[in-house]
């Protein structure tokens, strides 16, 4: 296990390249690292990550003022509290749960078989590239009600405007591409948002359009605000979330057998997974008065960054915790898609995940159409793994081979 010493950097390309061989060392020896070139703190014990997420007098989302709200056009549903909080936390809700839920798996079926078809007589893809990076875009715009034939546009301005959030450091060269994204996206929007005006529909996009807030309709702003936050929260994690399933699935040959064997066991991979490789690895917080955390005095103003690949893997909340396992008893399936998850990859507290009950639908629907048809799935040979990402984190690709399917989705 690695030491944390004076020169230990979260910034450093060590620790781009495997976080997770740091975890350890940071919560014994440096449960509050202050990162001097960004003048911020990482947070690594599960206990004081769960503080921070849920003390939210305290620990607040300020900085999303500057994180977040540029390329999100407006303030989005993180940034909100009370009465206003509330009201919109429940429309986008309402898209993502119930009958609108039932309505969306039937979309994520057929994005998933009409995308997977191509490869199938194949028998080899890249589950990132070829498959889980599309289907998450074509899913979110089924939701939102937008076009699928633009989408390989939208995904550029997504892809921009989710650098912009999810970057720790950020040149001005890449910020100015990330801003383009962001306008170019939200003057594609405006019209559609005008457009549901007059003709409303049954899509998110509508529901946004003819709500209303103390009585007030939601301006073009607020709700492209709100469009982009729906679209970067439910595309971003997706693709990652499916490619790590499957690695530790192929990695673990018995569970996998065990999962083939147990459909009711795919809930259990998918909650293991999200606890021991959650997609999204930091979530960031504005101290708003002087605090001490496991020791260490943080001054109001700063910024907190909780590290939840960390805190999912801290011995003090999960038995074996570098152990995938999707038996573990400490873990409580039943409850990893609620506010009352052990694991901490949704966040918790006020500003939790509120598509939650989506990611597990989508990613269950999709990997139990997936699991038939990609027989005897293995790496493929030569293949070298590797993970990007700091704030979120998943495989840069996947190349898998399995058997070839002849006759398509329809025969499995």
């Amino acid at each position: 296990m690695p030491v944390i010493d004076s020169r230990f950097s979260v910034l450093s390309e060590d620790f781009a390249n495997d976080p997770y061989r740091f975890f350890a060392a940071l919560r014994e020896y440096a449960p509050v690292h202050h990162e001097p070139a960004i003048d911020s703190y990482f947070v690594s014990r599960y206990q004081d990550v769960k503080q921070v997420l849920t003390e939210h007098e305290l620990f607040s989302t300020e900085m999303l003022t500057v994180r977040a709200e540029p390329v999100m056009r407006g303030r989005v549903l993180a940034q909100m509290t009370g009465a206003e909080h509330t009201a919109k936390r429940k429309i986008v809700v309402r898209a993502f749960t119930g009958p609108a839920l039932r309505d969306q798996i039937h979309a994520i079926r057929a994005n998933a078989a009409e995308l997977i078809e191509p490869f199938l007589s194949r028998g080899r893809l890249d589950l990132v590239n070829d498959f889980g990076k599309p289907f998450g875009v074509h899913v979110t715009l089924d939701v939102l009600g937008l076009d699928k034939e633009d989408w390989q546009q939208i995904a550029v301005w997504h892809g921009g405007v989710a650098e912009f959030i999810t970057s720790v450091v950020l040149t001005p060269e890449r910020r100015r591409h990330c801003l383009d994204c962001a306008e170019q996206l939200e003057a594609y929007l405006v019209p559609v948002i005008e457009q549901r005006r007059r003709n409303p529909g049954h899509d998110l996009i509508s529901r946004l359009c003819t709500a209303e807030f103390d009585g007030i309709a939601m301006s073009n702003r607020d709700v492209t605000a709100l469009i982009i936050n729906v679209l970067v929260a439910a595309t971003e994690p997706a693709d990652k979330t499916l490619a790590l399933l499957f690695k530790h699935l192929v990695d673990h040959p018995e569970q996998m057998e065990q999962v083939r064997r147990d459909p009711d066991l795919l809930t259990a991979a998918i909650a293991e997974t999200l606890r021991y490789t959650p997609p999204v690895q930091l979530i960031p917080r504005q101290v708003e008065k002087d605090v001490t955390v496991a020791g260490t005095t943080i001054a109001a103003g700063a910024v907190v960054f909780c590290m939840i690949g960390a805190a999912n893997r801290d011995p003090d909340a999960f038995d074996a915790p570098d152990t995938f396992d999707i038996h573990r008893p400490d873990l409580g399936t039943a409850r990893s898609f609620t506010a009352a998850a052990q694991h901490l990859a949704f966040g918790t507290g006020l500003h939790q995940c509120v598509g939650a009950a989506f990611a597990r639908a989508e990613i269950e629907t999709v990997a139990a159409m997936l699991l038939p048809l990609l027989d005897q799935v293995r790496h493929a040979p030569g293949s070298r793994y590797r993970e990007t990402g700091l704030y979120t984190r998943g495989p840069a690709a996947l190349p898998l081979e399995f058997t070839p399917v002849t006759g398509g989705v329809g025969c499995a």
